[in-house]
């Protein structure tokens, strides 16, 4: 078969698998419909089968990707070589992922049949809108050519192009025909036999009701309904008048879509004004002709008046909101009066029920229906969103009954009915709606705190001012003028608040304090002792804590009441008195190949040091909670751009050689969506070690091997693989080989196991207890900044949050109170491209928001907001200077006076990680100039940790030496620059308190606007979080391709050479041998535990069905199944994460 395009250039876009990276490819689509292209676009972590049917199915001449997380050279391969068994290597494939994908490799990937991968200096020399165009242009020539298409036949059972169950290949091809006024001769004589057997479902409905919500939970259903059964999906979306251009957005929405027995077409009006296309009919007469059992046609967005897909079909569905407007607005409805089943969907949403209430009633008017009852009624409400509805599964049950009435057909026997008993209801609501102004709250609370402030301070002025003057009266004016002073002073001194009078009582007992040599404060019933001076090498004697030198009592009383010394309300100046002495804020980061490569990186970058705080990056599969895996797309990525870890025994191995219960070790774990199952495998690998040293202590080495002899064989065990390249061997204990620098050995004995098959169940519930209340470090976690930033979501948002208070829940009842259940994040929404103010204002409202949720399933706040802690990204705007002194601020005052929580939970604590956006590729070498002045940000402002980014990271996974490089610059400013030595640097600069003010007042703003958008995750629905952060980044961008915001070595002060894009001189990438040892290990792992996963993973699923606490269930199920097992395990009961735009 073979013709010539000759009409609209259509394009899919979307992001690589496991990559969350999409904000750019968001404005790059966008840039493209304005040309006039059509758009699928499939949004982020797509794998190469996926983009590859929808560009068969969507009969496209283009795809562009982004791939930004590695393993780009096996994806793109594996892309066109899809592509080209499956007849379709006609398809162009356009691709980009900054400095990550090397020239070297762009020649690769162009001379096995890619297109055009776009390099940094492809960027800066054509411009965006330059590269769009080539994308187009070199689309458009597929228009024009011949081409040849071969189509498998299916006459002895084989599958179709990509193991279809219907030849997508020429349906899609006749699709297109259709579209451009061609005729289908081919398909014309079966058109005649089959038209009218299959029965059609319309749904339309207002834009933005969640048809394709809908849409998608009804094809999920009926795909697992009935299992021989096919079915096709149509979904118009209409053209934009003035470009042509359209955004086929239905698909995003579509998680079932994605099997062989469904086929999903999105068509475009190609007339504005049409909620349909003219070639409807026709699309839906060629999947009939090719015999799907069902077929959907779902509209674009429609108005009151619209009825037009009435024509197409023959059952319909209206989708509508409760937030329709007056009750007379029905009234206005014309698919009222003709639908077969309407849905009221997101019935979550405020005036549901009486929303449900008045469409009944002006249904039963339009259909003269007075008698009948409510519950009878075609109407039902829905929330498509939430896993499982009861209200999309009667919504189901009622389509099917009456595609049975109206057509005749029952697609597996009888249709069980069961009867209207209650509305849905959200089963998992996050805040309760009489808590949606929480943000409001805050910002009020806030306001009224600074507005007495300033009343008291300008009492205290007063006082005195009169404290002033009756010393003058006492010497010149007399008795009289000194009674009538002494009498304005009383009444000023009962305005005057106790506290505040308190305050400025002891003002001179405080300076005194920090006068003395040493200070001395307790933590956790444990006194601590530091010096309070320094010298330096002149001789110098200066103070660690420096306070003003103001008399005044109302300046005083003001400087304690927004500033005060660190350590004491409202925390403006740090959380803690003094910086812990022998604890640098030093993180020591790795993560590259398997679990021995970054245990021997993180070995050789603490080796000396007396704090071991290591930060884990982990390989994008982990990220998205899949196993390593031999598919290409897969395949590629373990190991790369992170260290890949699918099992507990992983874990063992990662962080073997140090004790995670030590006070001075302390963990970070870089990951959101399997957060639960990493800390899982973290916390089990902790009370190993804990297992282990007990064993050693009390001589039961030879009494444990015997029963590990005895369940075991030996050999069968996993073993940790030293420097040497060989394994290192328990013996009786003992291990023998090549351990690297640093290593002891502590969590390889007992590799493969756990401590509770070899001890008696009370010891090991001691020893789990003692070390659970005695590790150290956080897990990220923080899944609300991953929805409105970098998208490493895998999980529906509700059971996603279910899960991060489930492991909120396990902490208090287990009394874990060193380490933090989620690390709020600030760095993923800057990264995406969001200024600091909005950063912060966003990181902040999301903390509040687990707050409110933690505080909505009875949570105590004392119990759980130690357990939070904050991660911002750094800068070089004003306002880094100054970040972390409005967060610590904003955050005390809204715990105390809000919440009314203790001095603990008002501490905000966190971490800074120097900006990832501020790493160029070209002149890397200036990166680490950027990088120390925004450390040295940081260190002024007391953060609790600091993780500098090596400069070569703009280019490749830091090598050995850069993250040294990385590390020396906070360790010189630490050890070395006199200056930092001091405690309170910030405070008593003019800037700093103006920036202060300016960013606390702009922070509260941004709570407002949330506010009146529904709070967090109100606003979360209309995108409104993602699209700010998306313009702020565009805007960014803009101003850096112009050089109106100059960088220098990007944009100004360039090299001779033009600063060009530079090459790193070590690439660091997992090897071949490191990915088939993950494999293998893998399958060993599965192998070994097979009698009992099964089981293990049923339990863990009961327990979701059982609302049970999910993070105490996982604790036991990773000690037999790996990560992917239990991500897919957790998807059927839990839901996957829906994309949007």
């Amino acid at each position: 078969m073979s013709f010539t395009l000759t009409n609209k250039v259509r394009i899919v876009t979307a992001a690589s698998l496991f990559d969350g990276h999409d904000a750019a490819i968001n404005i790059m689509r966008r840039i493209m419909q304005s040309k006039g292209a059509e758009i699928i676009h499939l949004g982020h972590n797509r794998s190469v089968k996926e983009i590859v049917e929808c560009a068969i199915e969507e009969d496209v001449q283009g795809i562009a990707i982004t791939s930004y997380q590695g393993g780009h050279v096996e994806f793109f391969k594996y892309m066109k070589d899809l592509l080209n068994e499956s007849g379709c290597g006609h398809i162009k494939i356009f691709g980009g992922g900054g400095g990550t994908i090397l020239p070297s490799e762009i020649e690769e990937l162009h001379n096995y049949g890619i297109t055009r991968i776009y390099s940094p200096d492809d960027g800066r020399k054509m411009g965006l809108e330059g590269m769009i165009q080539d994308v187009i242009d070199k689309s458009r020539s597929v228009l024009s050519e011949k081409i040849e298409i071969l189509t498998k036949s299916n006459g002895n059972g084989e599958k179709y192009a990509m193991g279809e169950w219907r030849d997508i290949i020429s349906i899609a091809r006749g699709i297109t025909k259709a579209e451009n006024g061609e005729g289908n001769p081919d398909l014309k004589n079966e058109k005649e036999k089959t038209v009218g057997s299959t029965p059609v479902l319309g749904i339309t409905g207002t834009g933005g009701a969640g048809k394709s919500s809908v849409t998608d939970e009804i094809v999920r259903r009926f795909l697992n309904n009935y299992t021989d059964k096919t079915i096709a999906v149509i979904s118009v979306d209409p053209s934009k008048k003035k470009t042509g251009g359209a955004l086929l957005g239905d698909r995003i929405r579509m998680n079932s879509i994605s099997s062989p027995r469904a086929y999903m077409r999105s068509l475009a009006t190609r007339e504005s004004d049409k909620a349909l296309s003219e070639y409807v009919q026709e699309a839906i007469d060629i999947c009939k002709a090719a015999n799907y059992d069902f077929i959907i046609l779902e509209s674009a967005g429609v108005g009151q008046s619209d009825a037009s897909i009435l024509d197409y079909v023959d059952v319909s569905m209206y989708v509508m909101t409760p937030e329709y407007g007056a009750a007379s607005q029905l009234e206005k409805i014309n698919m009222l009066d003709y639908a077969d089943l309407v849905c009221v969907n997101k019935f979550d949403k405020a005036g549901a029920l009486d929303a449900l209430h008045d469409v009944r009633k002006q249904y039963k008017r339009n259909h003269q229906l007075w008698a009948a009852k409510d519950e009878e009624l075609p109407i039902i409400g829905t929330i498509a969103a939430q896993f499982n509805d009861a209200g999309v599964n009667e919504l189901f049950e009622r389509l099917m009954e009456k595609v049975a009435e109206k057509c005749g057909v029952k697609f597996s026997g009888e249709i069980p009915h069961h009867a209207h008993t209650k509305e849905t209801f959200s089963q998992s609501t996050i805040i309760p709606p009489k808590r949606i102004r929480y943000l409001a709250e805050i910002a009020e609370t806030i306001a009224a705190y600074d507005a007495w402030v300033k009343e008291q301070s300008q009492i205290a002025t007063q006082l005195y001012q009169l404290n002033g003057t009756l010393g003058l009266v006492k010497e010149k004016l007399g008795a009289e003028l000194e009674s009538k002073v002494l009498t304005a002073g009383v009444d000023l001194e009962a305005a005057l608040h106790p506290e505040c009078k308190k305050l400025i009582e002891f003002w001179p007992d405080v300076v005194e304090r920090y006068k003395k040599e040493f200070y001395e404060f307790t933590v956790r019933d444990k006194i601590i002792k530091q010096p309070l001076t320094f010298k330096s090498l002149s001789g110098t004697l200066l103070s660690k804590v420096i306070l003003p030198k103001y008399k005044d009592w109302g300046d005083i009383l003001k400087w304690q009441l927004q500033e005060n010394v660190p350590g004491e309300f409202p925390f403006t100046a740090g959380v803690f008195p003094l910086k812990r002495e022998g604890e640098d804020p030093t993180r020591m980061f790795a993560g590259e190949g398997g679990p021995e490569r970054t245990n021997r990186r993180f070995h050789y970058v603490s080796v000396g040091q007396p704090a071991k705080r290591l930060s884990t990056a982990f390989d994008s599969v982990t990220l998205y909670g899949e196993d390593p895996a031999y598919r290409p797309d897969i395949y590629g990525k373990v190991g790369n751009s992170g260290v890949s870890i699918a099992t507990v025994d992983d874990a063992k191995k990662l962080y073997s050689g140090f004790d995670l219960c030590d006070a001075k070790t302390s963990v970070s774990m870089t990951i959101n969506g399997p957060a639960p199952m990493l800390l899982a495998f973290f916390m089990n690998a902790a009370i190993d070690q804990q297992c282990e040293k007990y064993i050693v202590e009390n001589n039961l080495k030879d009494e444990v091997n015997k029963k590990i002899e005895a369940l075991y064989n030996i050999d069968s065990l996993p073993k940790y693989v030293g420097v040497d390249s060989k394994e290192i061997i328990p013996v009786k204990g003992e291990l023998h080989g090549a351990l690297p620098q640093g290593n002891d050995g502590l969590g390889l004995r007992l590799l493969g196991l756990s401590g509770s098959d070899v001890l008696p169940a009370e010891v090991y519930q001691q020893i789990k207890a003692k070390a659970l209340a005695t590790v150290r470090g956080t897990v990220q976690a923080d899944i609300l900044k991953e929805d409105q930033a970098q998208n490493t979501c895998i999980f529906s948002t509700e059971f996603a949050l279910k899960l991060m208070g489930d492991v909120q829940e396990y902490f208090i009842t287990n009394k874990i109170q060193n380490f933090y259940s989620v690390s709020i994040s600030g760095y993923h929404i800057a990264e995406a491209g969001a200024n600091p103010i909005t950063q912060l204002a966003f990181t902040l409202s999301n903390g509040f928001t687990f707050v409110e949720y933690y505080l909505s399933r009875g949570m105590i706040i004392d119990d759980f907001a130690p357990n939070l802690s904050f991660f911002f990204s750094n800068g070089i705007d004003p306002e880094y200077a100054v970040l972390g002194r409005v967060a610590r601020r904003i955050w005390a005052k809204a715990m105390k006076n809000k919440y009314k929580a203790n001095s603990r939970s008002q501490k905000l604590k966190y971490h800074i990680q120097t900006s990832g956006r501020s790493l160029h590729a070209q002149e890397i070498d200036f990166n680490d100039i950027r990088t120390t002045l925004q450390a040295l940000y940081a260190i002024y402002d007391n953060c609790n940790s600091l993780h500098t980014n090596a400069y070569d990271e703009a280019i490749t996974t830091p090598t050995e030496e850069s993250v040294r490089r990385a590390m020396a610059i906070q360790l010189i400013i630490n050890r070395e620059l006199g200056t930092a030595k001091n405690e309170n640097p910030n405070q008593g600069a003019f800037l700093i308190e103006e920036l202060t003010d300016i960013v606390e007042e702009a922070v509260m703003a941004e709570f407002q606007r949330l506010t009146e958008r529904g709070g967090v995750l109100g606003a979360m629905e209309r995108m409104y979080q993602r699209n700010k952060i998306q313009e702020e980044s565009l805007y960014y961008e803009t101003l850096k391709h112009t050089g109106e915001y100059p960088i220098v070595g990007v944009n100004t002060f360039l090299n001779k050479k033009g600063s060009p894009t530079i090459l790193p001189t070590e690439v660091i990438r997992s090897t071949t041998e490191e990915k088939e040892f993950q494999i293998t290990t893998l399958q060993a792992f599965h192998k070994r535990h097979e009698a009992k996963s099964a089981a293990m993973l049923k339990r863990l699923q009961q327990a979701a069905i059982n609302n049970e606490n999910l993070f105490a269930e996982l604790m036991e199920t990773v000690k037999y199944c790996s990560l992917g097992q239990i991500t897919n395990a957790l998807y059927a009961v839990g839901g996957q994460y829906r994309r949007n735009m």
